[in-house]
């Protein structure tokens, strides 16, 4: 187990009336338990906490006037994941897989599976299914993406990232999602607080189901998934965006971090033949 102090300060000039929903609290799940949490707002407007999506994701929504808005988050979380050899985790049926990851097998806003079946399956059909074939699509996108700051925007679908060959994590994860789903692997996008994440930001990773359970895949390969904090899941980063604004607002300043608490056992790079898991 490791504990792992996460926050986050946005600090944003709001201009007109605005509505606000912020996703940036770390998630409960059996393996992901949050023992502290805290969130101040100045000026010290009221605000309603509430779950959406399938994955009942905790927002907080507010409305502001006019002003300097800042938000302070900070969260104590208990990380216990679950980590199995990844030798041996095969993919699942579509006839043996729970009526809940379905929906995760469909296109959608950033994910277009369906037109990229084709590509799919010549680059990856005759690999070893299961944990490897997963692992060997991150491995193409790592090797065949360059990762630049600011080189798509919130347009930027998986097929525009294969074309350019360019993107950020929320790209590679989508890019991923996508091949995965082409595959009949039932695969969803996964915002959170990353260790060991340079430079410090929230961070967009994936999870595949597999065998009977749903485990973390990273792209990217800039964090090791056993120090992710997830806060947020969906079918993409539509779903999970850390912020949602209705009005006008700009965001000033930013800063996220993920600290270990304690004596880190969570190593600076992924393990290799792991298989994380951080839901139930």
């Amino acid at each position: 187990m490791a504990i792992i102090q996460i926050g986050c300060d946005l600090n944003y000039s709001v201009t007109t009336p605005t509505s606000f929903l912020f996703n940036v609290a770390a998630a409960r799940t059996g393996h992901q338990t949050v023992s502290e949490e805290t969130l101040q707002l100045n000026p010290g407007v009221n605000y309603e906490t509430s779950n959406l999506g399938m994955e009942d994701i905790q927002v907080y929504r507010l409305t502001v006037e006019p002003c300097a808005l800042q938000l302070q988050y900070r969260a104590t979380v208990d990380l216990h994941p679950e980590i199995n050899a990844a030798s041996g985790i095969a993919e699942t049926g579509y006839s043996q897989l729970p009526n809940d990851v379905l929906p995760y097998l469909n296109p959608s806003r950033y994910c277009e599976s369906d037109r990229l079946t084709h590509f799919a399956l010549r680059m990856f059909g005759n690999v070893e299914p299961g944990f490897s074939r997963v692992t060997a699509i991150c491995d193409w996108i790592n090797e065949n993406l360059d990762y630049q700051a600011g080189s798509t925007g919130a347009s930027t679908s998986a097929c525009d990232v294969l074309i350019q060959r360019v993107g950020v994590c929320r790209d590679y994860a989508h890019l991923a999602i996508t091949l995965c789903r082409a595959l009949c692997i039932p695969a969803r996008y996964v915002s959170g607080y990353a260790v060991a994440l340079q430079p410090p930001d929230f961070h967009g990773f994936f999870e595949a189901y597999l065998g009977t359970r749903w485990y973390l895949f990273d792209a990217t390969r800039m964090a090791p998934v056993e120090g992710f904090v997830r806060i947020g899941t969906g079918r993409d980063a539509s779903d999970a965006s850390f912020a949602t604004i209705i009005g006008e607002a700009t965001l000033s300043s930013m800063a996220v971090w993920a600290n270990p608490a304690t004596p880190n056992p969570i190593p600076n790079q992924p393990v290799p033949q792991s298989a994380v898991s951080t839901t139930d």
